[in-house]
């Protein structure tokens, strides 16, 4: 099966950020956010000001090595979210939620907390709370931290 793309600018990541912020608004205030690493932080960032939210905590999950589903591996947590507990009164947010295997791990870590991303895909929308937009099981999203030319340093330099 070929893989699509779609691609997510810093503009419609923004935009679709707030969407999620707004919506969560009618849901009362958080205690904190947990951002799932390393899809989850700039969406958390945007989440957290539109929330007037100060603590952001981060769970780092890794489960890929690359970009498809045989790509993907077991799970697992290298970095725990000590400040959250067990997720009650927290929000956890994401970029995109595709299989469903690391939000199962997250859920599993934070299971009293209210899960929202930004994407969900058909097989992940079952894990999550809250998404703005779903997107094809078989769609790769490239967001704008996967398009942009990476940072290569200079060559060093005789300064003196």
């Amino acid at each position: 099966m070929a893989t699509n793309y779609a691609t997510v600018t810093w503009d419609q990541l923004h935009r679709d950020a707030r969407t999620l912020a707004s919506a969560l608004m009618a849901r009362g205030a958080f205690k904190g956010i947990v951002a799932v690493t390393r899809g989850g932080l700039i969406p958390a960032a945007i989440i957290a000001r539109e929330l007037d939210c100060r603590l952001v905590e981060s769970i780092s999950v890794i489960s890929y090595s690359g970009e498809s589903a045989q790509d993907q591996k077991e799970p697992r947590v290298v970095k725990a979210p000590i400040a959250a507990g067990d997720g009650e009164g927290f929000l956890v947010i994401d970029d995109l939620v595709d299989s469903g295997e690391t939000a199962k791990v997250v859920r599993d870590v934070l299971p009293k907390a209210h899960f929202a991303c930004l994407y969900a895909k058909p097989n992940g929308k079952p894990h999550t709370d809250q998404y703005v937009m779903e997107v094809a099981q078989d769609t790769w999203v490239l967001f704008p931290w996967d398009t942009a030319p990476l940072f290569v340093p200079p060559l060093a330099r005789n300064l003196g």
